[in-house]
């Protein structure tokens, strides 16, 4: 049987360690509106994005699936999305309900899980979760970058102007219908399961 330490200390459980300690340099720089701060912050996002993937992807492919990873890669997943979105709240980028839904539902799911968890329950999630995973990171970089970006020829001669806010707006937009979809389907599986 693995060691308790090999259960936590390996490199999927590191990763995801390492998302979460991402979290306070994340906050530093949202303390600024500035264009460079934000910038910085995304690249970091994105980063720890890509690291949400790799994490479970290692994990499967190294046959190292732990209870303790099971447990803390969600955990990680939600606390930078809420990082990101609270800390951008004061610059007046994303509406405050929005972030309310977000956050609401993803802690309405995880107390229902923990509910269904203790009565030995496995309700399936749906693709519908991933989708919204996929749109709020899309979004929440957009949100982040904030500013126009120029692309191609430079500055001066653009081929095309992008602002970053509208499309994080736009994609946040997808993610929060998405959300309380997938929030109504996973209550109506529990409900269904429970009444059982």
């Amino acid at each position: 049987m693995p060691s308790t330490r090999s259960q936590i200390m390996n490199l999927p459980n590191i990763l995801t360690m390492l998302r979460i300690a991402a979290i306070p340099l994340l906050c530093v720089l949202l303390l600024s509106p500035e264009r460079e701060p934000g910038f910085w912050a995304a690249a970091l996002f994105a980063a720890a994005s890509v690291t949400d993937w790799l994490d479970g992807y290692l994990a499967r492919k190294m046959g190292i699936v732990t209870v303790f990873g099971k447990f803390l890669d969600p955990i990680a997943d939600k606390l930078i999305v809420m990082a990101a979105l609270i800390m951008i709240l004061p610059f007046d980028r994303v509406p405050a309900w929005m972030v309310l839904v977000i956050l609401g539902r993803e802690m309405i799911i995880t107390g229902l899980r923990g509910i269904a968890s203790t009565e030995g329950i496995v309700i399936p999630a749906s693709n519908l979760g991933k989708f919204k995973t996929i749109f709020q990171l899309v979004a929440i970089i957009g949100l982040l970058l904030h500013y126009d970006y120029h692309w191609f020829f430079g500055i001066d001669h653009p081929l095309l102007v992008v602002n970053m806010h509208n499309v994080g707006m736009f994609y946040l937009w997808i993610a929060t219908v998405i959300t309380i979809w997938s929030g109504v389907d996973y209550l109506s599986k529990f409900v269904r399961v429970i009444a059982k």
